[in-house]
C-alpha cells in the first residue's frame, strides 16, 4: 500500500464510524491535506476536497458552492472529516 492510501485509511479510522464508507478516491484528498496543510487544515479546505471529487467525478449537487455560502447545518458535516484529519496529521 502506497504512503497517501495508508494516510486515506488512517484517516477513514479516526472517523466515527457512520462517516467511514465514503469513497476512497476522497480520502486521498483528505490524505493529501493532513500531508500538506496538517493542523492548518480548515473545514472549508474540507469542503473543497469534497467539491474536487465531485467534479472530476462529473457530479453536480447543491451544495458544491464556496464553503462561506453553506448553511452551518451543512458547513458542519465537513467537521467530523476536519477532526479525523488533524488527528492523523499530528501522527505524521
Amino acid at each position: 500500500m502506497d504512503y497517501l492510501t495508508a494516510t486515506a485509511e488512517e484517516i477513514r479510522r479516526h472517523l466515527p464510524r457512520e462517516h467511514r464508507s465514503g469513497e476512497p478516491r476522497l480520502f486521498l484528498l483528505y490524505a493529501l491535506l493532513a500531508r500538506t496543510k496538517g493542523l492548518e487544515t480548515t473545514a472549508a479546505d474540507v469542503h473543497d476536497a469534497w467539491a474536487a471529487w465531485k467534479a472530476i467525478a462529473g457530479e453536480q449537487h447543491e451544495a458544491i458552492v464556496p464553503f462561506e455560502s453553506l448553511s452551518r447545518e451543512v458547513q458542519d458535516q465537513d467537521l467530523p472529516f476536519l477532526h479525523a484529519i488533524h488527528q492523523v496529521a499530528r501522527t505524521l
